[in-house]
């Protein structure tokens, strides 16, 4: 199993960070932003900006995944209180491939195979020490690129396309 200390120095080849979080994250997305800039990333933050206790996570999410998608920052971590609802919104965006984490097998593995592009958390169900032991192993695997993975993504980008997707 890949893990990676806090104290590591982190690949740097992605080094834009987008991160966002409603209520239910501020604290961690907080902590982690700091973390992360601490760690040499260039963090964009999405919002929230203040704790609220009224904010609703696609305000913050949805801009965080269309950045993303766009290329604008290299990944994206986003956070609401149980994280489901931040992956929900982010898997809307066509081009995004957000998955809810809470161990360190599918931090590296959705990336690894999948190419996952965004990190979604429980705000009020992850700790700090696991969730930016996540974020560095999330940010320091790389997708394989193997023809089967490859096949498997196309089939999903035709989902978000409308094209039919061809079945054996």
């Amino acid at each position: 199993m890949m893990s990676i200390q806090p104290e590591s120095i982190l690949p740097m080849t992605l080094k834009r960070v987008g991160i966002a979080a409603d209520h239910g994250g501020f604290e961690l997305k907080e902590f982690l932003a700091g973390k992360l800039r601490e760690a040499g990333y260039e963090v964009t933050d999405f919002g929230d900006r203040q704790l609220k206790s009224d904010d609703d996570y696609p305000d913050f999410i949805i801009p965080l995944a269309r950045a993303v998608a766009a290329g604008t920052v290299d990944r994206g971590v986003g956070i609401c209180g149980s994280g489901v609802g931040a992956s929900i919104a982010a898997n809307k965006v066509a081009g995004v491939r957000a998955a809810l984490i809470d161990e360190n097998f599918s931090a590296h593995q959705g990336v690894e195979d999948d190419d996952l592009n965004m990190i979604c958390f429980g705000g009020l169900l992850v700790g700090r020490a696991l969730a930016w032991e996540l974020v560095q192993t999330f940010l320091a695997a790389r997708f394989k690129g193997a023809e089967r993975f490859r096949r498997r993504l196309e089939k999903v980008a035709q989902l978000e396309s409308s094209t039919p997707i061809k079945t054996p």
